[in-house]
């Protein structure tokens, strides 16, 4: 009954539309005053959480991503990608699949590689010939590939809460990134064969595909720059986002030559708003945390977990559902905050591990930004095409069944996830 009680004010204060981090401090003053009479220790809570040096990487990810845009590093991906594939019936729509998996992996955000590759790739991919269902589709769910594609935000975020290795988790959803990334490559180019009138660009040639690399190789070597000093351990999470930022700087400044003072001050203002809302945010998922632990909420659900007898997987499956509904009305980062703390002490006693449920949850929250009615990539697209929301979910909406299907795969085998982390060493 406890755990409706907090849960439900907590989902009635997001719905109000007041701050997220203004809606878990307010919940968590509110459990403590009525269970202890005060509110003492939240702000050492707070401290300890934000008293962390892996949060360093989220302002420098942050900023890495705002100076590969400003400098329009970005513009190239989708035209390398268009040239290389894009003769190829259902050529278009992989492109597009590919050039949101490449930002993905510098942004770490889906909204931005939705916002950036859709106002490129949908008017391409009308042009010639795809339904405008289709080619919505297609961006709105690519677009979500930044959650999962490290580095991602939400990543760093469930890593601080859960006390996972970022490392660890970046390595996790390398593999079933690219397999969604695939998969859905494969859908276009089957979907594209079942539509009439989808015409393909002719054959740019080699001359122009080589052109299109040399444009684009800077920004395509930023990913295996972040990535693989991680795998090789030659930095950490954190030490990789800063090697990520000052490979930015100087493609920006030494190759792309059109990165001014004034941009600099754009991105670090940008970077510092964002980092900003994300502290603010932690900080009150620890004192929501830190309540819901005083008045053992979490013990609470270990013990009606293990009173009914449920395993791993049928705890897994349960969690899932309950994030997919959630994620129908929430936003990704309130969903991360507010159950982790809840359910990662049953989690352990189950063990399962954190790592594991981490690229599960990541995946269910790409099912978040394209289920309506709170579906964040939905909107996204819309305000840049202008086209009725009923198309963009249509469009969208077979891409839902193939991350559930995917889904379902990684829970049948973990070792997708774990594999990688495992290779890197890291668990050992």
């Amino acid at each position: 009954m406890t755990i409706l009680l907090v849960f439900g004010a907590l989902i009635l204060l997001l719905l109000t539309g007041i701050p997220i981090f203004a809606a878990l401090g307010l919940t968590a003053s509110a459990v403590l005053w009525l269970a202890e009479g005060d509110i003492d220790g939240l702000g050492d809570a707070v401290y300890v959480h934000l008293n962390k040096p892996a949060l360093s990487a989220i302002p420098l990810f942050v900023f890495m991503a705002q100076v590969m845009i400003r400098a329009r590093v970005i513009d190239d991906l989708y035209t390398f990608a268009h040239t290389v594939i894009g003769h190829v019936k259902g050529g278009l729509g992989v492109a597009t699949v590919l050039a949101c998996t490449i930002f993905a992996a510098i942004s770490g955000s889906s909204v931005a590689t939705a916002l950036s590759i859709g106002s490129s790739a949908i008017p391409q991919m009308k042009r010639f010939g795809y339904p405008e269902r289709d080619a919505l589709g297609v961006v709105a769910a690519g677009g979500t590939l930044g959650i999962l594609i490290p580095p991602s935000g939400p990543m760093i975020l469930y890593a601080i809460v859960s006390e996972a290795s970022i490392g660890a988790l970046f390595l996790a959803g390398v593999v079933p990134g690219l397999l969604l990334a695939l998969v859905f490559s494969i859908f276009c180019m089957i979907q594209a064969r079942a539509r009439t009138g989808v015409e393909s660009p002719d054959w740019a040639g080699w001359p122009r595909a080589v052109a299109a690399f040399r444009r684009s190789a800077w920004a395509l070597m930023a990913p295996p720059v972040v990535m693989g000093g991680i795998y090789f351990g030659i930095f950490t999470a954190t030490e990789a986002a800063a090697a990520g930022s000052l490979y930015a700087l100087l493609v920006a400044l030494l190759v792309y030559r059109n990165f001014s003072l004034r941009d600099l001050w754009d991105c670090t203002y940008a970077t510092m708003r964002t980092s900003m809302m994300v502290f603010m945010i932690i900080a009150g998922a620890a004192m929501f945390g830190h309540a819901i632990t005083l008045i053992r909420l979490p013990v609470g659900v270990t013990e009606a977990v293990v009173a009914l007898g449920l395993g791993p997987i049928a705890f897994i499956l349960l969690v899932m559902v309950l994030i997919f509904i959630l994620g129908m009305f929430l936003e990704t980062i309130a969903i991360i905050l507010i159950t982790t703390p809840i359910l990662l002490p049953t989690m352990l006693s189950l063990g399962i591990d954190p790592v594991w449920y981490g690229v599960l949850l990541m995946i269910n929250l790409e099912l978040a930004l394209i289920t309506p009615p709170v579906g964040m990539n939905l909107f996204v697209i819309k305000g840049i095409t202008d086209a009725p929301l009923s198309a963009i979910v249509r469009g969208a909406a077979p891409f839902v069944l193939l991350m559930i299907c995917g889904l379902g795969v990684l829970i049948l085998v973990p070792e997708l996830a774990t594999w990688l982390p495992t290779a890197a060493g890291f668990g050992r």
